[in-house]
């Protein structure tokens, strides 16, 4: 072989290597093909974010067309951190059915639709769960005057529970155990587990409990209003209920992490949408400096290299408050009190903490 054609044939062989490992790179973090959801949510100028619309207190579609709920105000926040703006967001129902379809098919930018964080879904969804935003567990609600006390009382009984989610096999799985026997009724969503359970077709409504709350809160006051049904004192599982992103986005899982983890600091160190912008002028300590992206006695602001303005806390606060302000302003109204919850901060009582921001 000639010299000539031996480095051609070299050169081919670099080349193509070098397309080879583009190719690779682009499924991995920061990659065209999978790492890539922070600059098209930018480029856009607005998030897509998946809820649920049928869940008072989480992700509710209101008459006038506008979206409530704690899961909402996540939402909110992410776009104030990344466009200083909490209304650039389109919010798209998800279904328990179709939710994770959404996201592997970047239909939405993230998952916020009171979803349970389980291994299966972690490793086979292809989904990336971040921190815990509510601590849940699995109830059972009956009617009042049905005389249950407990699951069982519910032998033989009829239970509405919702397909495609957790409690289906948490259901079977806690009923087998105790030796209940039980006839399931699969619905699809909230509206058709309401509709069997007030028209008496279920004698039992089987959901996280903090869904439980919520629809009981909605029950017309032509059907008894809330106070016609009760949540029995039982929990059948646990229910950590986290935003997910798609698998090898890290940029992106770093952002929707870190302003929910944020929100949780802002809490903890007691800075609110009341008092943010004085504390960001002069802040008390080089803690709430560094949440704020603000200078501390002349210092230089913390840059966390997320890709987004420094200072992105202080329009999530301004915009949407802090984890209490929102739990308080979507939770506690439909009868899901903090307090003595493991959804208070440790400090408190419960199980919500943040890792520093340093």
């Amino acid at each position: 072989m000639n010299t000539k054609r031996f480095i051609r044939i070299a050169m081919l062989a670099v080349a193509t290597l070098g397309l080879i490992a583009v190719a690779c790179s682009s499924d991995g973090d920061g990659g065209t093909a999978a790492g890539n959801t922070l600059q098209t949510v930018m480029d856009r100028g607005e998030l897509k974010c998946g809820v649920k619309d049928s869940q008072p207190g989480f992700g509710n579609l209101e008459p006038d067309g506008s979206y409530t709920g704690f899961d909402i105000e996540f939402c909110k926040a992410i776009a104030a951190a990344v466009f200083g703006d909490s209304s650039k967001v389109e919010f798209v129902p998800a279904s328990a059915q179709d939710r994770f379809e959404l996201l592997s098919s970047s239909e939405i930018d993230v998952l916020i639709r009171t979803t349970t964080w389980t291994a299966s879904r972690d490793a086979g969804q292809h989904a990336n769960f971040g921190v815990v935003t509510f601590y849940d567990g699995q109830g059972m609600m009956v009617r009042k005057d049905s005389g249950f006390t407990s699951l069982e009382d519910l032998a033989n009984a009829t239970i509405c529970v919702t397909t495609g989610t957790t409690t289906e096999q948490n259901l079977e799985d806690r009923m087998s155990a105790l030796g209940i026997a039980y006839t399931p009724l699969g619905v699809a969503d909230d509206a058709a587990a309401q509709a069997a359970f007030l028209g008496n077709r279920c004698d039992g409504w089987t959901g996280d409990k903090s869904n439980l709350a919520g629809q009981r809160s909605a029950i017309p006051a032509a059907d008894g209003g809330p106070d016609s049904a009760v949540i029995l004192p039982v929990t059948l599982s646990k229910e950590p209920l986290a935003p997910a992103t798609r698998d090898n986005d890290s940029a992106w899982y770093d952002v929707v992490n870190w302003v929910v983890l944020g929100m949780i600091t802002a809490d903890e160190l007691g800075v609110n949408s009341s008092n943010v912008a004085q504390m960001a002028a002069n802040p008390p300590s080089a803690d709430v400096a560094r949440l704020l992206g603000a200078s501390f006695n002349g210092g230089e602001v913390t840059d966390f290299g997320l890709g987004i303005e420094v200072d992105f806390m202080q329009k999530v606060l301004a915009q949407v408050g802090n984890y209490d302000e929102a739990y308080k302003r979507t939770l506690e109204p439909i009868g899901l009190t903090r307090a003595g919850s493991l959804n208070a901060l440790w400090t408190n009582g419960g199980i919500v903490f943040a890792p520093p921001m340093r």
